[in-house]
């Protein structure tokens, strides 16, 4: 097995440390040169950040698809491919009406937008998203090279299934080919490995540029908001993901929260769930012991799919915006509220704040004042970074129920 770098998580929270004091000290110390707080900006934060994003995001696509073709070129049965596919989309889509029904749930208790003083501040523009025709439709691409330098999640899951599949039928054919694909996919694991090393300058990096372009006034007014939408999304991640893996796995929930830290902290630093991928797929795999044949599928779909963290947003902020522009929604519409979380989650690009684009379709069905979508933006960055954090440990539940499921969830891994 392909070991991961010793003390890697300790010196991600230092070097996520270090790009908070580094960052704030250029912010508030007004005494620091100009010249010196840009170029730490610029060539340090920036471009340190963005290559060390370039460089996950560049084995997403190899990885994702030598995972998948492996996985489902070596399974015995292709019903069990079936089993699979329904189970994983079926506890995603039904984590995000959870996710999303307890945001609603909060936010009409304890009314985030009740005397909300501030002037609403329309954004510079509105994001513009795609509707579920286009994301069906996006499914199946017309070229898949096009689909693939695009990262085109969705296509590129659908052709590596089918490309696996044809893999299965023809192997005899072909001299057992597919042993080429698990070689290929151990090279790329590795890959991960080397990558991730540099993980805590990554961060540092990462963390630096948010702190010294922002900050730390996250709250500004919207602070009952913001406190509300976070301790949403910390119940959704501690009660709701315990609460599954325990029924369907009995599996032990300490362990579980303790090997995903790294991974949680990778999505925090990024705000991407895609770029995310590789360090996901490499601790469901290799740290809670999910068969590849599992993993390699539940992993990027999930990073597509499963917006639980987005659709808590999504539902505490139509709440909040309605309650500030005085407007009291009915049972009815709550319904309607969640029914569009859950749908346009399938639509919503694995990418930072890519949940305000969604956001804009749930207040235009309501009648809601698009322009308090500057509101949430103002807000929403630190946001987006623990979003992201409850997306990635939703797929790795998933990933673990529907292994165990499929007996396929090696235990003793998963227990060490």
């Amino acid at each position: 097995m392909i070991e991961t770098p010793k003390n890697l998580t300790k010196n991600i929270l230092l070097g996520m440390l270090f790009g908070f004091i580094v960052g704030a000290s250029f912010y508030y110390l007004e005494f620091l040169p100009q010249r010196l707080n840009d170029f730490f900006a610029t060539y340090i934060f920036n471009l340190g950040g963005s290559i060390f994003i370039n460089l996950l995001k560049m084995l997403i696509i190899p990885l994702v698809f030598f995972s998948l073709v492996s996985g489902i070129s070596s399974l015995t049965s292709m019903k069990s491919l079936g089993n699979i596919t329904v189970k994983t989309i079926g506890l995603y889509l039904g984590t995000t009406a959870i996710a999303v029904s307890l945001s609603l749930m909060i936010a009409s208790i304890f009314k985030p937008g009740a005397g909300y003083s501030s002037e609403i501040a329309p954004p510079d523009k509105l994001p513009e998203g795609q509707g579920l025709y286009e994301t069906i439709l996006g499914i199946f691409p017309s070229n898949i090279l096009e689909a693939m330098a695009q990262n085109q999640m969705l296509a590129v899951v659908f052709f590596s299934i089918l490309f696996g599949i044809a893999l299965n039928k023809t192997n005899h054919l072909t001299g057992n080919f597919s042993s080429a694909f698990e070689k290929l996919n151990t090279v790329f694991m590795q890959l991960v490995i080397m990558i991730i090393s540099f993980a805590p300058i990554g961060v540092f990096c990462l963390i630096g540029k948010f702190v010294i372009t922002d900050g730390l006034n996250i709250f500004q007014e919207a602070f009952k908001y913001v406190v509300l939408l976070i301790s949403v999304l910390f119940l959704h991640v501690f009660i709701t993901y315990s609460l599954i893996l325990k029924v369907f796995t009995n599996l032990s929930i300490t362990t579980f929260y303790r090997k995903m830290k790294e991974v949680a902290i990778f999505a925090f630093s990024t705000s991407s769930s895609a770029a995310t991928i590789p360090v996901t797929l490499k601790t469901v795999q290799n740290d809670l012991g999910v068969n590849k044949n599992v993993s390699s599928f539940v992993v990027p779909v999930g990073a597509t799919i499963n917006m639980d963290g987005t659709a808590i947003m999504q539902g505490m902020a139509t709440v909040f915006i309605a309650q500030m522009s005085g407007i009291d929604l009915t049972l009815i519409q709550y319904v309607q509220v969640v029914i569009l979380a859950v749908v346009t989650s399938i639509g919503t690009a694995a990418v930072p704040s890519a949940g305000t684009i969604t956001l804009v379709i749930i207040l235009q069905q309501f009648g809601l004042p698009l322009e308090a979508i500057g509101i949430i933006l103002a807000v929403d960055r630190i946001l987006d970074m623990i979003r992201t954090s409850v997306n990635v440990t939703g797929d790795a539940a998933v990933a673990c129920i529907v292994a165990n499921s499929e007996n396929l969830l090696d235990k003793e891994v998963f227990n060490k």
